[in-house]
């Protein structure tokens, strides 16, 4: 029995880890249109 528990012990703790260091997700993309950035309208005096 104390063999079957260290066993299985042993097995559980060499599986972790076993595909590297954990990543974040890639950020789903948007779906749409989205429009971005800065738009000015004036007037200009001309001398």
């Amino acid at each position: 029995m104390n063999r079957i528990i260290l066993l299985t012990l042993a097995t559980l703790l060499a599986a972790c880890g076993v595909d590297g260091e954990p990543t974040t997700p890639e950020p789903k993309a948007k779906t749409g249109i989205s429009i971005t950035g800065r738009a000015e309208i004036g007037v200009r005096k001309t001398s």
